[in-house]
């Protein structure tokens, strides 16, 4: 009998990239991949740093599993588990913590699956972390993750994420191109290119310190590939994202103009604070750069509100700025204390009441951009891929440029592409549409 193992991935979309690279390698060992809603022998959760409540939410989910098998075998991997793996060891029902360079080896971990008192711990000094383990993740059978980064050489203050993953290092610009043909084959219409700070790509392409490649080689390259419909960009730093690869997205047939661009804030005082590599000059001038190439692109920001030392004055600035730049939506960020970051040790720590209080003005202004954003689309044409979920009877999907639109569900419609006029804002917020062609 197989052994049947489940899945559960916390964070963002390189975390499930990865986590399929690891589903992989334990269905090649003869494991049997079941829902994390079945029982399983095995659990493994990817675990991620970036929310404050990872930890409440880590146990949750053990608890979780614990409910459906009490003497399956959990393991925990991922960011949080590099962090913080004595803490994840001493949840009850935990049996195994893997950090970095160990999780992609889970399968050797697993000889006994005999339930342990006390989760046992195998992490490196995240040094250690210097190799490249590529993959993809395919969601929703529409869309592919390809992962083609990992690690984050820049030393933001407030930021764990290159003590969780270490240094950057990038795939072979041969195997993503392999890799992106190989989820082209499988009929997936769209990939997502995913990494911790993509725009780095090429520097440890082959083990060391230097770019083979830059990013606008790799989405030049990309960009001449079949057979597959849409190719999106996920978050990018501002400086790293150069003209010459917003005109290369303007003139694509597969490269969709959207675009997630990290601020953080719109003070430059607190950007400096931040040790951001830019100012609000430059990331000005990116949007301005965007908006006159493709002045349909749809561009999000993140923006972190209540870090130490931000006024009320600097938080209006942030808000002022966001306001005018014309964006699509925010997602916003509460600043909360990670251990060994400078931002830690900094003063003038921003009381919880005010960081909430900023957090709710941002949000408020995020669905009056979008709301502005989608209203000025309507009665333009665009193209809409159909997500494969039936959500209370209807089925929804994302225009090239990232408007969300929804229809009765209709099962043949998945994974399809079609070309629509937006009509008009439903109730909800999202946009219906009709069709320009009859579809069958």
């Amino acid at each position: 009998m197989k052994k049947k193992v489940a899945f559960h991935t916390l964070g963002c979309k390189l975390n499930f990239s990865e986590t399929a690279t690891i589903a992989q390698k334990m269905t090649d060992a003869n494991f049997e991949k079941v829902s994390f809603e079945s029982p399983a022998d095995v659990y493994v959760i990817n675990t991620c740093s970036v929310t404050d409540n990872a930890d409440k939410r880590f146990k949750e989910i053990v608890k979780k599993t614990q409910k459906l098998n009490d003497k399956a075998f959990v393991a925990a991997v991922g960011c949080y588990a590099q962090l913080k793996p004595n803490e994840l060891a001493a949840v009850d029902g935990v049996d195994l913590v893997l950090g970095a360079t160990e999780k992609f080896n889970l399968t050797a971990y697993l000889n006994d699956l005999t339930k342990q008192e006390t989760g046992v711990v195998h992490s490196c000094e995240i040094v250690e972390a210097d190799f490249y383990v590529g993959g993809y993740a395919i969601g929703e059978r529409t869309r592919a993750f390809l992962k083609v980064q990992d690690g984050c050489d820049y030393k933001c203050t407030y930021c764990t994420i290159p003590l969780a993953r270490g240094i950057s290092r990038s795939d072979t610009l041969e195997n993503v191109l392999h890799n992106a043909a190989e989820i082209a084959a499988k009929g997936i219409k769209e990939i997502v290119l995913t990494g911790v700070n993509i725009g780095d790509y090429g520097k440890g392409e082959f083990g060391n310190k230097k770019h083979q490649h830059t990013f606008y080689e790799l989405v030049s390259a990309l960009d001449k590939l079949q057979d597959i419909s849409r190719l999106r960009i996920s978050s990018i730093e501002p400086n790293l994202l150069k003209n010459e690869t917003i005109q290369m997205v303007s003139q694509s047939d597969i490269f969709v103009p959207h675009f997630h661009i990290p601020l953080q804030s719109g003070s430059d005082k607190v950007l400096k604070q931040m040790k951001r590599r830019y100012l609000t000059g430059l990331y000005k001038d990116r949007i301005q750069t965007i908006k006159e190439k493709m002045p349909h692109a749809c561009i999000g920001v993140d923006v972190i509100v209540g870090f130490p030392g931000e006024t009320e004055a600097d938080f209006l600035e942030t808000y002022e700025f966001l306001n005018a730049l014309g964006v699509s939506y925010l997602h916003v960020f509460t600043y909360s204390e990670r251990p060994n970051t400078q931002a830690a040790s900094m003063q003038e720590s921003v009381p919880l009441k005010v960081r909430h209080k900023r957090s709710k003005m941002l949000r408020g202004l995020s669905v009056k951009l979008r709301r502005a954003f989608y209203e000025s689309q309507l009665g333009s044409q665009r193209s809409v891929l159909f997500e494969g979920e039936n959500k209370k009877g209807y089925i929804h999907g994302f225009t090239e440029n990232y408007i969300k639109v929804k229809t009765p569900w209709d099962p043949s419609l998945v994974n399809t592409i079609h070309d629509i006029r937006l009509t008009e804002i439903d109730s909800d917020g999202l946009v219906r549409f009709e069709y320009l062609q009859e579809h069958a």
